[in-house]
């Protein structure tokens, strides 16, 4: 009989750990499914915070993945609601590392089965964790650990928190076992996840900026660039040259000044066509023609969504400029407000797109150019001066053609050579008669008035040879500074003048192509001997 109620009872116990078993399979198979499907944190946090919570007396949770490093462990899953990190202590935080040399770390590295923690205890050792006094200050009296693994081992821990002891009772740790390996598996897909998603925004990224540098090329592509084009022979023009060699091969920031026309444009591409930076791309942006509301939009990028109309990423100039040279023309027309925000890029060597999460590292050569005296700029309060000595590094300043008429010959002849191939017309010479109005002409639209103006007279002429050149009337009518009209001059005193001011326009030369004789239609010797007749020195023509 006693045999009997021995058999029964053990019958029963046999059968109580058998629907213990079935429940358990039960959990891992509904875990399993809910975790099959898992492909983000914010999933995975909704499953153990819903579904586990039903099943394990426990308050909070915190999984931990250890890093690259073999040294540290970061937490990856966690309750990142702001009233529940505002409890004093060490918060978990992603962006954190921890060290795995402590005593519960290396207790769980080592254990096969969970391991139970009471907080208080632990919070008496000497190597006791920085970051469980956050715990302890939010009540919690207990933790269980559960090591997590893949096939090449310890990956990181899953912790138990909760405020009671003894919350959970050891015959459910096979359970719990079984649950962090599920988990640990869907770590492992979360990971990939990410890692593939990283790779697809760059593969994106990178797609999108080759659509942007094509886009940019193909607007470039229409106009030829290359240092041939700057033309001249000038003393003044072999000093630009001079500074270009110097400064090309340096990555030191450039700003060119010089009066609308004079080829501020073509200095900055020389300067990137010499430089290391010139297998790269060289971006223009003409600050001037930003609109304010864009202006930051185009120089930085933005995101999809951060303001409306923003309907997919855009990369900004800088990215689209990494590893070559960014042109910003027309600097000194930039707003107060976006000249803060070029500063800081330029400083910290970095950006960040609008409505962007983080920081974007750039290596951008600078090369500025401008038509305004920017330090009278700075002193009137419209240009920052901390902006103006950061692009003030390496200072060229280009002349204006009415200071060297003697390349105005050369840049005639190319610009009809190119306009003429370009229009089809068969012009290839400009009259001696023609050429001398274009050197006593003051060109106050410099280069790109003279090009323009060969186009025009091009258009106009019949013939092989430029004979009539279409300038602009100027007001030559001479009055002092009160308006009112000089005296009467005498023929002698008109020819010297007239003289004086050709022989100033040409910097003092008196023969050859250019040369104040040429522009005068007379003979060389008889020009020097009317300069002594006239009693005119060199002091005079220097003084202008």
């Amino acid at each position: 009989m006693q045999h009997l109620k021995d058999f029964n009872k053990e019958n029963a116990l046999l059968n109580k750990k058998l629907e213990q078993k079935e429940k358990e399979n039960a959990v891992l198979l509904s875990l399993s499914n809910s975790i099959a499907s898992i492909r983000n944190k914010l999933d995975l946090f909704e499953v153990i915070d819903q579904k586990l919570k039903k099943l394990f007396d426990f308050d909070d949770f915190v999984i931990c993945l250890i890093n690259d490093d073999q040294e540290t462990h970061s937490a990856f899953i966690y309750n990142q609601k702001e009233d529940f990190l505002k409890t004093a202590g060490i918060p978990p935080q992603s962006s954190k590392k921890y060290t795995l040399d402590d005593g519960m770390c290396r207790a769980m590295i080592a254990a096969e089965q969970p391991v139970v923690f009471n907080v208080e205890e632990v919070l008496t050792w000497n190597d006791a964790p920085a970051w469980l006094a956050f715990w302890h200050n939010k009540g919690i009296r207990e933790m269980i650990g559960l090591k997590m693994i893949d096939a090449k081992g310890c990956i990181g821990f899953f912790y138990l928190y909760s405020k009671n002891i003894n919350s959970i009772s050891n015959i459910y740790f096979d359970l719990l076992y079984g649950i962090s390996l599920q988990i640990s598996i869907a770590i492992s897909n979360i990971i990939a996840n990410e890692r593939i998603e990283r790779q697809l925004n760059e593969i994106n990224e990178y797609k999108q900026k080759l659509e942007d540098e094509k886009s940019y090329l193909q607007e470039e592509i229409q106009h030829k660039y290359n240092y041939d084009e700057i033309i001249g022979q000038s003393q003044s023009l072999k000093g630009v040259f001079n500074l270009i060699d110097h400064v090309a091969p340096s990555d030191s920031t450039v700003l060119i000044s010089g009066e609308t026309g004079t080829g501020k444009e073509l200095i900055a591409r020389a300067i990137h066509e010499s430089s290391p930076r010139r297998d790269q791309l060289m971006v223009k942006i003409n600050c001037a023609a930003l609109p304010l509301s864009l202006a930051e939009s185009e120089l930085f990028g933005h995101e999809k969504g951060s303001f409306t109309g923003a309907t997919e990423r855009r990369i900004g100039k800088f990215e689209l400029a990494h590893k070559g040279t960014l042109f910003l023309d027309e600097i000194g027309e930039l707003p107060l407000e976006l000249q803060v925000k070029l500063l800081r890029a330029l400083q910290e060597k970095e950006i960040e797109r609008i409505g962007g999460k983080g920081v974007i590292k750039i290596n951008v050569r600078i090369v500025a150019a401008t038509n305004r005296n920017l330090l009278k700029e700075v002193e009137k309060g419209n240009f920052r001066a901390d902006l103006y000595y950061r692009l003030n590094v390496f200072p060229v300043s280009l002349p204006p053609l009415r200071d060297r008429l003697e390349d105005v010959p050369y840049l005639t002849t190319h610009f009809i050579e190119r306009i003429a191939r370009k229009t089809g017309r068969q012009v290839n010479a400009i009259s001696k008669s023609a050429l001398n109005k274009l050197l006593i002409y003051p060109w106050p639209g410099n280069i790109r008035e003279l090009e323009h103006l060969i186009e025009r007279s091009i258009l106009l002429s019949s013939g092989p040879v430029l004979k009539e050149i279409h300038l602009p009337k100027i007001d030559r009518k001479e009055t002092t500074g009160k308006g009112e009209e000089q005296k009467i001059k005498t023929i002698h005193e008109n020819e010297r003048d007239h003289i004086l001011s050709i022989l100033k326009r040409c910097n003092g030369k008196i023969s050859g192509m250019g040369g104040a004789a040429e522009i005068l239609n007379i003979p060389a010797t008889t020009l020097n001997s009317k300069i002594k007749k006239f009693k005119i020195t060199r002091e005079h023509i220097l003084n202008k």
